[in-house]
């Protein structure tokens, strides 16, 4: 138990590390703009269609959810600040931890495979025998993308929510376009906006860094590929979620 202990420990330094050194590559990438363009295109334009789907349907969906809330315990006064109250839960909450998850599923998953299979297939020991950094040439430009598109992410599903949940206004509520559009910015800071949609980016380089750590660490054959990508995406995921928590504090404490 003892040396297991140690064992975790010493795995965890090396990954801390690993995530250091990722970090300090990542500006390095906008040097090899090719692979970084098709890293962010993989990243953002894969992600995209489920992104529009999602910000529509969590539109609509916390619309229906507000409203009953609403008339409920306040009547038809409390239902007037729907709109206030939705843009500030999507734009703050719902659509940053949305694209989050969203590309800690689809892109944690591909980095550990794409990255193992290299590693399997001694890829990456030919890169380092020739002298070339896998954290450079492969680790930086997927970490750098996934930390650029994901608050590109977020805007998409914030807007796509804004959009479905007055779609759903426009069929069972009475306000027009131009009310509800001022209805949800009458509340909706910049100063609030713009901490909750950059702190993705934060949310990207743990993802980035999460899928390739494991991908670069897969072994076992064929087996080992599919753990280092179930792994990627579980612990990608774990690290938003965790992330997310912190994150919201620390911006509420500095704001």
């Amino acid at each position: 138990m003892h040396m297991g202990l140690l064992d975790w420990l010493e795995d965890l330094g090396r990954a801390v590390q690993f995530s250091l050194r990722a970090a300090l590559a990542s500006p390095a990438a906008l040097a090899r703009p090719r692979e970084f363009t098709r890293q962010f295109y993989r990243v953002l334009i894969g992600a995209l269609p489920l992104a529009c789907v999602a910000g529509l349907a969590l539109g609509v969906v916390i619309w229906m959810h507000l409203r009953g809330v609403l008339a409920r315990f306040g009547g038809r006064e409390a239902v007037a600040y729907l709109p206030q109250a939705l843009a500030l839960a999507v734009v703050l909450e719902f659509a940053p931890i949305g694209a989050g998850l969203i590309v800690a599923g689809r892109f944690g998953a591909g980095l550990g495979a794409e990255l193992g299979s290299m590693r399997l297939t001694e890829q990456i020991d030919a890169l380092e025998v020739l002298g070339l950094s896998p954290i450079k040439l492969l680790v930086a430009p997927r970490v750098l993308a996934c930390m650029l598109a994901l608050p590109l992410l977020t805007i998409t599903i914030a807007y796509a929510a804004l959009a479905g949940s007055y779609l759903a206004e426009s069929l069972g509520g009475s306000l027009s376009w131009t009310q509800y559009q001022a209805a949800c910015l009458r509340s909706l800071r910049l100063r609030d906006a713009v901490p909750a949609t950059l702190k993705t980016s934060v949310f990207g380089y743990l993802i980035g860094t999460a899928g390739c750590w494991f991908g670069l660490n897969a072994h076992g054959g064929t087996e080992g590929v599919g753990q280092a990508a179930t792994r990627g995406v579980v612990s990608a995921t774990f690290l938003v979620l965790l992330a997310n928590v912190g994150l919201v504090r620390l911006i509420q404490v500095c704001t």
